[in-house]
């Protein structure tokens, strides 16, 4: 580890002043981590078993709905069928599981109920729209509506027996015809969905409308089609402010807003995204950056880590856009039947477009301070070169840490390759934490053994590309754990952010055993990464801030407060949604 002596640094602990904090009433510690890994503390997943897309989030009578593709039959995904798993919420937090909103049980879903959307009608009425995979394992769209609407949980669905209200085209292969969106409301009062399917072998994002909601008709003209990336799946098409952060319903449209289009591409198992100006009457998507091409795999990065087959929803209650978003296991199908779960959901985002037209920003939603108990503070700190400095008084595995990094001087800027320019991921592998260069990489080290053996490294450099600059983030999971058989890339992504303009960088990075969720620039580049250190099972993680560059650097700021553990699906638990 050239120029970075971790190991030897480890002994220097950087004492920070602890200040008071309110005491919570919520558990602090989850389950004991084991060898496999602990239950997250405040990140969604059921209380076992197997779960993977998020369907149908939503804001009904004052009451947030979770569903989410479910496997009741075990911690894997093929073993049975999918149901539709259903949890509710008061804040987003914390929730409580009910039973099955969906199982297989009709001949239009007999083989499994997969992802799907949910619409709130005229007159408040909510509407599941979901692929069902038939009797003859050929996926079609059915509707289920609730059988008693004065419920606020939303306990039982009903499936009429009409379904499937959108069948199987004669143009498309029985299994790529899936995954239903929100609905939407045009201007010529028809409604309208995104679908998914490959029509004569052409990955193809459809659009259906209708005048009632139960017999839908298709568009000639997909919203988006290209033969280039494959299959893509779980559409969605949402409309965002040109001005400010708050949400939108997601019918709105006109004068002053555009639309996110994201696409989740099967692949690279990852989501991408273009903002354009989409037009109801033609159902057509004009993107802000045409020159990205038709090939989804050279859009925008949802997030540069470990997601896949995000879903938004509007959320009344607060006037924002919510996104979910599926990160599941990265160690071996053995281990995740040793833990008895499979898979988490990221902490609920707030999203907006960021003023250049063109970036999604992307914010974890404040109901996470709730949670917040000890907090440690600093300021105008010094971080020379080689510089890695502990931050003690929180526990490191439940943590959301905020740092405000100054840059003095841009002088000492690597010169970028332009071949680095296609693959960040690649740069970030070549130029870890542990590889000194000009300014950066400086950031965090988290989920730290205290021999720093394993550590996952979040982190930026800055290089120096045409007479501007570019700054690259990373996640480096290389030596996150000392076990076999566990995925551990770098990720990256380009961060665009002026730095010569600014001179300072943002960094927030939530901590929650196996996952590690980073904000970049106030939520312009994120990374979510799954991390499964052995030191965990019987000692402390480790938090440091850390510079490997030839220059010192300043914190501006730094913010650390030790999480409590929120209460979401444990078995035995008690829940009062008001």
């Amino acid at each position: 580890m050239a120029g970075f002596p971790l190991a030897a640094c480890a002994a220097v602990a950087f004492h920070l002043c602890l200040l008071a904090a309110s005491s919570s009433t919520l558990r602090l510690t989850p389950s004991s981590e084991g060898r496999h890994g602990a239950r997250t503390a405040y990140h969604f997943q059921p209380a076992k078993n197997w779960q993977n897309d998020p369907n149908g989030p939503m804001y009904y009578n004052g009451i947030y709905h979770f569903f989410y593709q479910y496997n009741p039959h075990g911690a894997l995904w093929d073993i049975g069928n999918l149901s539709w798993g259903h949890s509710v919420s008061g804040d987003l937090v914390n929730w409580a599981a009910l039973d099955n909103a969906l199982d297989p049980t009709v001949p239009f879903d007999a083989n499994g109920c997969w992802s799907g959307s949910a619409t709130i009608l005229p007159g408040g009425t909510p509407a599941i729209l979901y692929t069902g995979i038939d009797a003859k394992k050929e996926q079609v769209q059915n509707l289920a509506f609730p059988k008693n609407t004065s419920d606020p949980l939303l306990r039982e669905w009903d499936k009429p027996s009409y379904n499937p209200v959108i069948p199987l085209p004669v143009d498309v292969p029985g299994d790529k015809f899936r995954d239903p969106s929100t609905a939407w409301l045009g201007r010529d009062g028809l409604w309208r969905i995104a679908l998914s399917a490959e029509v004569s072998g052409v990955a193809s994002t459809l659009i259906y409308r209708s005048a009632d909601f139960l017999r839908w008709e298709r568009n000639a003209v997909p919203l988006h089609s290209s033969r280039a990336a494959g299959m893509v799946e779980c559409p969605d098409l949402f409309p965002v402010k040109e001005h400010g952060n708050d949400g939108l319903d997601t019918s709105a449209n006109g004068p002053g807003v555009r639309h996110v289009l994201k696409l989740s591409v099967m692949d690279t198992l990852q989501d991408y995204y273009m903002i354009g100006r989409y037009n109801d009457a033609t159902d057509a998507f004009v993107p802000e950056e045409p020159e990205r091409g038709d090939d989804v795999r050279n859009w925008r990065r949802l997030d540069y880590g470990h997601v896949y087959a995000s879903k938004s929803f509007f959320d009344a209650r607060k006037n924002r856009r919510v996104l979910w978003a599926w990160a599941n296991e990265s160690d071996s199908q053995a281990d995740d039947i040793a833990r008895g779960w499979s898979g988490v959901q990221t902490f609920p985002r707030k999203v907006w477009m960021d003023k250049d037209g063109k970036t999604l920003r992307q914010w974890p939603i404040e109901e996470i301070e709730t949670l917040r108990t000890k907090r440690v503070g600093l300021q105008r700190t010094e971080v020379n070169a080689g510089a890695l400095k502990e931050i003690v008084g929180v526990a490191g595995s439940q943590a959301d840490v905020k740092v405000v990094f100054k840059i003095p001087s841009l002088a000492e800027a690597e010169t970028l390759d332009p071949n680095w320019l296609l693959d960040p991921q690649k740069l970030c592998g070549e130029k870890g934490a542990s590889v000194q260069g000009g300014i950066g990489p400086f950031g965090l080290i988290v989920m730290a053994s205290g021999d720093l053996q394993e550590h996952t490294a979040v982190f930026f450099r800055v290089f120096k590309h045409h007479e501007k600059y570019k700054v690259l983030m990373c996640t480096d999971l290389t030596r996150s754990s000392t076990r076999a058989g566990v995925y551990k890339p770098p990720y990256g992504g380009f961060v665009d952010i002026d730095i010569e303009e600014h001179r300072s960088i943002k960094l927030r990075t939530l901590v929650d055993h196996s996952v590690v969720e980073s904000f970049g620039a106030g939520g312009r580049a994120c990374i979510t990464a799954r991390v499964y250190p052995e030191h965990a099972a019987t000692s402390n993680s480790h938090l440091f801030v850390f510079n490997n560059g030839t220059d010192a650097l300043r914190v501006s700021k730094l913010e650390v407060w030790e999480l409590a553990t929120a209460t979401v699906n444990i078995v035995g638990d008690s829940l009062i949604v008001s």
